[in-house]
């Protein structure tokens, strides 16, 4: 006799092996802070354009790479700072100056022989629309468009660029049972000589 699942919101998190997310509104809070070629000098840190992160999504990330699951990043814009901070964590999928998401999302469903359900996608505004075509399950963060929260399958507690994607995670890691896992491989890394 077989066991039929008696929550289907854990199976469709249980599915899920691409978190794959927009970066402004997102992972920033959707500020830009622009600065002109004649205000400021041009260093290699200062690329006309900053970005501010999150350390708790940041922190959510790494978990969710340790947890075993592939982070991508698609921006409709082109920014250092956010190849800088993809780099640093490790997040090996970076797609800038996107304007239909929905474009390297396929790419990555063909790479990794996933299919939508295995696809989580965290949006905040309309430019987003095409990526929820494609991702099984769809996130948005508080303080997302209405149109957004109303395709959302979750809508997080967090704003983005405050944590919204740490949230969206951990929620996945331990609907999956791999949150613990992942927490201790991470640790495990932090305590390395």
């Amino acid at each position: 006799m077989s066991e039929e699942s008696t929550n289907p919101v854990q199976d469709r998190l249980a599915a899920v092996r691409l978190i794959a997310m927009d970066v402004d509104g997102v992972l920033t809070d959707g500020g830009l802070f622009l600065f002109s070629e004649a205000g400021v000098p041009r260093r290699s840190e200062i690329a006309g354009e900053m970005k501010r992160f999150h350390v708790a999504d940041g922190l959510g990330i790494q978990l969710a790479l340790h947890g075993g699951l592939t982070v991508a990043w698609i921006s409709g814009r082109t920014c250092e700072a956010v190849e800088r901070r993809a780099r640093e964590l490790g997040v090996g999928h970076l797609y800038q100056d996107t304007a239909n998401k929905s474009v390297p999302l396929a790419e990555l469903l063909g790479k990794y022989t996933l299919s939508p359900a295995n696809v989580a996608y965290i949006g905040d505004d309309l430019n987003d629309l095409p990526a929820f075509s494609i991702a099984g399950v769809k996130f948005a963060p508080a303080n997302a468009a209405l149109e957004i929260k109303g395709l959302a399958d979750f809508v997080t507690e967090r704003p983005g660029g405050s944590g919204a994607v740490r949230e969206v995670c951990d929620t996945i890691l331990k609907a999956q049972g791999k949150w613990n896992d992942a927490l201790t491989q991470y640790l495990a890394r932090l305590l390395q000589p």
